[in-house]
Parts: structure tokens; sequence; C-alpha cells
């Protein structure tokens, strides 16, 4: 089990994010404070607050979703 930082500072981001989710054959959450979300559930996703770090929990490995997950740590993305 792999645990990743993001950021999805917008909608159109958190919609790549659950599609890119859909694709792994694989349990995904994302964890915001004591709430835990099915990471291919559009609606879960968007109910997050988008302007924090959101932790992604893998329950498997897909090299193509982690690149997609390294391009989205928080260094990188300038939401605030």
């Amino acid at each position: 089990m792999k645990q990743v930082k993001i950021m999805l500072p917008t909608i159109a981001e958190a919609k790549k994010f659950v599609t890119a989710a859909a694709k792994c054959k694989f349990d995904i959450d994302v964890y915001y404070n004591r709430v835990t979300i099915d990471a291919k559930s559009i609606l879960g996703v968007l109910s997050l607050d988008l302007t924090q770090v959101l932790t992604v929990q893998l329950h498997g490995e897909d090299v193509n979703f982690e690149a997609f997950l390294k391009e989205r740590a928080p260094e990188k993305c300038s939401a605030a």
C-alpha cells in the first residue's frame, strides 16, 4: 500500500483525477481530515475541500497513475 500527497486545485483537475483512477483495477482512497472517499467517485472527490492537500492511498500499482499523481504533488501546484 502506498500513500501520496496531491492537490487538485480545480474542478477540471478533480475530473481528470477521477478518470485516471477509474482506469486502475484496484481500490484507491482519498483522505482529508477524517473523511475517506473512493477516488473513483466524482461526487465524492468534488465534496472534498479542493484547496487543501489530499492524501491518496493506493491498494495496488499502476505506473501511469503514479506518474499522474506525481504531477499533482503539492509543490507543483499553485492553488493558493
